[in-house]
């Protein structure tokens, strides 16, 4: 099994100074690697189509509303599901320290939608969107670990790793899946013309704090 994650929106609790309202992490699950590699070379093979460069990355919050309905279009017909967490950070709902640092954060929200995809996972490779430390990197298996695992003898978590998304395909899928359920809980125009391509691969969505 392979499991893309990448977020919409940032950490930031300062709605008014220009941070994001809410802040998704998006989990995407293959369960084929044949299948992932399949749509890692279509998903390729539309930076040609569309007359980009080969080391171009599709971005959700940056592309045009063409690109995006291309991009989700080619990924439509690809068998794999995802979870998304979606966390309000509206400061009437949530509070508490732990919010204030943006590691514990991240590894907080990465926790949630790893519990609520634990079922569908085994023996997992994780790739997550390149940033902070190997340092970093460790914590987090050992967290998701801890919090997934607790009870339970099979082991979720095979290998950790991080790429640049910018080289990694699957990860720029995951940051159109965030990117799309951002887009969807703020009620944003066009939002129904994108979610009609995932619509059908969702498994989860939690949006917190209720």
């Amino acid at each position: 099994m392979l499991v893309f994650i990448d977020e919409s929106g940032d950490t930031g609790r300062k709605i008014a100074q220009g941070s994001s309202r809410y802040f998704v992490v998006s989990l995407v699950l293959f369960k084929d690697h044949d299948e992932a590699q399949n749509c890692d070379q279509r998903i390729e093979l539309l930076k040609s189509e569309l007359g980009r460069d080969k080391d171009s990355e599709f971005h959700f919050q940056d592309n045009s509303e063409g690109v995006r309905m291309a991009f989700l279009e080619a990924v439509s017909r690809y068998d794999f599901t995802y979870f998304a967490v979606i966390i309000d950070k509206d400061p009437k709902k949530l509070f508490g320290p732990g919010f204030e640092d943006k590691n514990s954060f991240y590894k907080y929200a990465c926790s949630m939608v790893f519990s609520n995809a634990e079922p569908y996972l085994s023996n997992v490779i994780v790739v997550l969107d390149k940033s902070g430390s190997a340092r970093f990197r460790a914590g987090l298996k050992r967290y998701l670990n801890l919090k997934t695992s607790e009870g339970s003898q099979k082991t979720l978590i095979k290998k950790l790793k991080q790429q640049d998304s910018r080289q990694n395909n699957l990860l720029q899928l995951a940051d159109y899946v965030s990117g799309v359920i951002n887009r969807k809980c703020q009620n944003k125009p066009k939002w129904r013309d994108y979610y009609k391509y995932l619509q059908s691969r969702e498994v989860s969505v939690q949006k917190w704090p209720k």
